[in-house]
């Protein structure tokens, strides 16, 4: 009876052996380009085009979807460096494609995104362990502050676990990106080709404002801004229409347009052919100006700012009279008579005792404290703002306007959520500061004072606006923490290699 079992399952093999043979043949050797292959991609195109004819564009475009998203997913799993590409793209691009009329749910796709590439991550630390990213006070610190926010679920005082359930989403995943960005970025030949795309995105962004400002704005963007008095209210301003480029606000589009033209000063000062300097000068020209169609008074100051930090770190004559310039030209625009709606908010954004606006945060901020400090760890996660408005439009945050990141924090995860915040910002700044000073490479020394002045200017940006919640801030935040430490690591491996090359023995001359 065993010799039968052995020969059933020995044929068994055999057929299953020679299945996989014809299959391996009819798709790799022959492809497809036989009698059976022909027939099999008959009957396909017939069931396709009869599926489509019934079912109309839908079909289509889930076919389409059937097609391109097996191998898209693959891609970002087994190449992270393509995952993260797109990631950074998509985050740019994200609501310019919304509004051409795509009716895709893309803000789920980017979360999508997120979760193959730390799948990816988790997969590839079987094959090539190294959490040593999780280990310093960043990385500590951010899975403090993750854990932080999972236990707001748990909050007693909490109107919504909904809100909490959308709300985690974004900031958990977002956060997780951090140490994606660490494993998997590790040459300054990545580092340049982020930068690089960075910049290009960013000047695209800036010339299509330039066309909203001159040209004016396309029917979709039209119909968007008619759809709903709320966002005439907002942006239709002394008879102009702020700006927004292809991001979802004018606040969004005015921080990165600020962030973008400091990336390209730290780098002015790097490089050494003319023609760049040429081009870096006039990209940061043209985003700055472009800044101010957005009327965005918090983004107005933030350039000045990071420029005193920028003058502090790299104190020498080139830099002091360059930002002599700079402020001299700022200075004018300050002070200068215009009737100029966009140059008129920018003089008001440095005259806050005059701007309402900013009285009206004072007191609202002032109204808020009592509860800030009688509920420790605030009213829940997603508590104001959207989602507080659909799911507790009840309750007392629902309509509170917080205007800011850090009074958001405060008022959602409390005085407990906002001194841990506060404590991730410090020791990213910290860590930025003394990496600056650290790094001997010139090269990779310029590329963390320019993610160290980005996240400086961030973080003051975060204070009268919510400078860190929208796409694609929210991701380039991160990568520029994570640039921070990444151009440290390469650093050090590079002065590591360099002295043991120093101190390898000269070989005798009759062994040469």
């Amino acid at each position: 009876m065993e010799k039968d079992l052995q020969l059933f399952i020995s044929n068994s093999n055999a057929v299953e052996q020679t299945f996989k043979g014809k299959l391996r043949k009819l798709l790799l050797v022959d492809k497809l380009s036989n009698t059976t292959g022909l027939l099999i991609l008959l009957l396909l195109s017939a069931g396709l085009g009869a599926l489509i004819a019934y079912q109309g564009i839908i079909a289509g475009a889930l076919i389409i979807v059937l097609m391109i998203g097996p191998p898209f997913v693959y891609a970002i799993v087994v190449f992270p460096q393509f995952g993260i590409t797109v990631l950074l793209m998509l985050a740019y691009l994200l609501f310019f494609v919304g509004r051409l009329g795509i009716d895709f749910p893309l803000g789920t796709v980017m979360d999508g995104i997120q979760g193959l590439l730390i799948l990816g991550f988790f997969i590839r630390q079987k094959r090539d362990p190294n959490w040593t990213m999780f280990k310093g006070p960043i990385g500590t610190m951010i899975l403090i502050w993750i854990l932080y926010n999972i236990t707001e679920v748990a909050n007693p005082v909490a109107e919504s676990r909904l809100a909490w359930v959308y709300t985690i989403r974004a900031v958990a995943i977002v956060m997780l990106t951090y140490f994606v960005f660490m494993y998997q970025i590790r040459t300054v030949q990545q580092i340049r080709f982020l930068l690089k795309m960075w910049i290009g995105l960013s000047t695209f962004a800036a010339l299509y404002a330039f066309k909203q400002e001159f040209i004016g704005f396309s029917a979709a963007e039209e119909a968007w801004l008619y759809s709903d008095p709320n966002i005439k209210e907002l942006l239709f301003i002394s008879g102009h229409w702020r700006k927004f480029s292809i991001f979802s606000d004018p606040v969004a589009f005015s921080y990165n347009m600020v962030v973008s033209s400091i990336l390209c000063i730290a780098l002015l000062s790097y490089v050494k052919e003319r023609w760049k300097k040429v081009v870096l000068a006039s990209l940061t020209v043209i985003m700055f100006t472009a800044m101010l169609f957005s009327g965005t008074r918090g983004a107005y100051v933030l350039l000045p700012a990071a420029m005193v930090l920028f003058v502090i770190l790299k104190f020498n004559r080139q830099v002091l009279i360059g930002t002599a310039i700079a402020g001299v030209g700022i200075l004018f625009l300050i002070m200068v008579p215009t009737t100029n709606s966009n140059i008129v908010r920018f003089q008001t954004a440095f005259k806050p005792n005059e701007d309402i606006s900013f009285q009206a945060r004072k007191n609202n901020q002032k109204r808020i404290q009592p509860y800030i400090l009688s509920h420790p760890m605030g009213g829940g996660l997603g508590a104001t703002g959207a989602w507080g408005q659909r799911f507790a439009p009840q309750s007392y945050l629902a309509n509170f306007p917080p205007d800011s990141g850090y009074v958001r924090i405060a008022v959602e995860l409390g005085w407990i959520g906002l001194a841990i915040f506060c404590l991730l910002m410090f020791f990213i700044l910290r860590e930025g500061i003394n990496n600056y000073f650290f790094i001997r490479n010139p090269e990779l020394k310029t590329y963390c004072m320019a993610m160290l002045l980005i996240v400086f200017a961030y973080n003051i940006g975060n204070y009268p606006q919510e400078a860190l919640v929208q796409f694609p801030s929210n991701i380039y935040f991160y990568l520029a923490v994570a640039i921070i430490n990444i151009t440290r690591i390469i650093d050090d491996k590079e002065q590591a290699r360099n002295a043991k090359l120093e101190a390898r023995p000269e070989a005798p001359l009759g062994a040469i």
